[in-house]
């Protein structure tokens, strides 16, 4: 006979899991607080906000007077905002063809390292830029990249002219790929190092016993294994495409370099919060989340076409 299954009602369920239940409080808060509560303010791009209108922050915002789509038309008719989306997609482009494969090509020499206390000592090292802020960061370059820093006194004495990539355009750019690439890929080998952990082991010695060498078996057999988890952090990466690096970008850049610098994020930053704009920071903001999402769904759906693994 066959049996069937009896679902538990759902007050027994929590009496028995109720410590798990618990523990998901602090990100419930987290995500109620900090991702569904500030959906209530994109109104804003639809209205002509005025924050003295009404007795607190809700209040002025019912009571701003409705404008529809003016504040988008204003945006997509200005030129300023076709280079800020220029730039933030030249950025971040950059950053996804130099740094994505570094992780990964550092993960598998890593796994293939023999002796395990000279890996823990290239892990730590590697994981160390990850834990300083951008803020530290640029001071640490700043000063070598100085008139006065390591670099062009090296350059002066090789007869050299000197450089100043925080206020040349054409260095800039290469200035945040290479600090974002010593910040993070350390850090970012992480995942990949993970899913090597999955391989099994069997199908290396099967290599080796059909005479692969160190480097065949790399190639077909860790690279292969690890091809799901890099086409899951390329959807992510990819989704994320308009985000440019906005905290290493308002730590680094300056006047001198906003024609190649300047990104969405940044300058609405500088509007929504310098210039008290909340209506046009917020328009600008809800364009680049719809723009993220259907990346992301679009990804995705690729993603589980040619790879058969998606997010959902």
């Amino acid at each position: 006979m066959e049996k069937t299954s009896v679902r538990k009602p759902f007050r027994q369920y929590f009496k028995v899991n109720y410590a798990l239940y618990l523990m998901s409080v602090p990100g419930l808060i987290y995500v109620i607080g900090y991702k569904f509560l500030p959906l209530i303010g994109l109104q804003l791009a639809f209205k002509d906000y005025d924050m003295f209108a009404g007795n607190g922050l809700l209040d002025s915002m019912l009571k701003s007077p409705w404008v529809g789509l003016s504040y988008f038309e204003s945006i997509f008719g200005s030129d300023q905002f076709w280079r800020l989306l220029r730039n933030t997609v030249s950025i971040s482009v950059l950053k996804i063809a130099i740094l994505f494969p570094l992780p990964i090509l550092l993960a598998v020499l890593m796994n293939e390292m023999q002796s395990m206390r000279f890996k823990r000592g290239v892990q730590t090292l590697i994981y160390l830029p990850h834990f300083l802020s951008w803020v530290i960061i640029h001071g640490i370059f700043s000063t070598l990249l100085s008139t006065n820093g390591v670099l062009n006194n090296f350059l002066t004495a090789l007869g050299q002219p000197t450089i100043s990539p925080y206020t040349d355009s054409a260095l800039f750019r290469p200035l945040l790929i290479f600090t974002e690439g010593w910040k993070e890929t350390g850090w970012s080998a992480i995942v990949y190092l993970a899913a090597l952990t999955a391989i099994d082991p069997q199908l290396y010695e099967a290599a080796t016993v059909d005479g692969a060498n160190r480097l065949q078996r790399m190639w077909h057999v860790t690279l292969p294994g690890i091809l799901p988890v890099v086409s899951l952090m390329l959807l992510l990466r990819v989704g994320s495409i308009l985000a440019a690096g906005t905290e290493q970008i308002l730590a680094m850049y300056n006047p001198a370099v906003y024609d190649v610098a300047d990104v969405l994020q940044t300058y609405i930053y500088r509007v929504g919060l310098g210039k008290m704009d909340f209506s046009t920071g917020t328009a600008m903001g809800l364009f680049e989340s719809i723009i993220g999402f259907a990346l992301t769904v679009g990804c995705n759906g690729l993603s589980k076409k040619f790879f058969g693994r998606s997010l959902w």
